[in-house]
């Protein structure tokens, strides 16, 4: 029960801050529910957006296995680097970053190319932090938009008569209750789709990673293949 029923009760004066809080419950719990509109309109927009960004930079990894095979071992960097520069894709990116390298070695390929890997991944994730933000506080917020609207209702059933009847307040409370269960129904129908897109976004770029991984090892594997012989010179 709210502090200002218990100390109306008791006769006891409420505090400035008190008052202050009480009057702001009073404004309601709309600005809750507008407030989750948005968020909700925010995820479907980045939805929306990084598929759009996921089809476009879509890669085909077995074509671009076939140019390293095919241009790597023949020490062919310009053709093959020509060829990746066309492609926007994780792969391609990461494996042009590699390509102009080539000449620093294996392991140094290697790990410059996982450098780039951790840059495009961010590139790739960019707007997943907000839907993992609102799928895990949404609901806190209908929460929050509750507890106003419990509030309201408490409040509006004290200036309730002793007979219930001082101008059918009642109507009030009843409303002010359902828009609190509004609020909490409005939270978790914005943070279940969040959270439902945050997972498969992300693994979707998990795969991604793993194929660019993928064909930088292979890329490696054939600059130590290159090596070889040299050494055994």
């Amino acid at each position: 029960m709210p502090t200002s029923i218990l100390l109306a009760s008791e006769g006891v004066q409420a505090g400035w801050l008190t008052n202050v809080l009480l009057d702001f419950a009073r404004g309601g719990a709309e600005w809750v529910l507008w407030l989750l509109v948005f968020l909700s309109i925010g995820t479907v927009a980045i939805l929306v957006e990084r598929l759009v960004f996921l089809r476009r930079a879509d890669a085909d990894r077995e074509r671009l296995r076939r140019l390293i095979l095919d241009h790597v071992p023949e020490g062919e960097a310009d053709a093959l680097l020509a060829h990746l520069e066309q492609d926007e894709s994780m792969e391609g990116r990461v494996l042009a970053y590699g390509v102009r390298e080539m000449e620093r070695g294996p392991h140094a390929v290697e790990e410059l190319c996982r450098g780039a890997i951790g840059t495009e991944r961010l590139r790739y994730e960019r707007g997943l932090p907000f839907l993992a933000t609102v799928g895990s506080n949404a609901p806190f917020i209908g929460l929050f938009g509750t507890v106003i609207g419990v509030i309201m209702a408490f409040d509006q059933l004290r200036n309730l008569d002793a007979d219930g009847a001082a101008g059918g307040p009642s109507e009030g409370v009843m409303g002010a209750i359902a828009e609190a269960l509004v609020a909490t129904g409005v939270g978790l129908l914005v943070a279940i789709p969040a959270i439902i897109f945050f997972n498969v976004l992300k693994s979707r770029v998990n795969r991604i990673v793993t194929g660019t991984d993928l064909l930088l090892r292979t890329l490696v594997a054939l600059l130590h293949e290159r090596r070889t012989p040299e050494h055994s010179e």
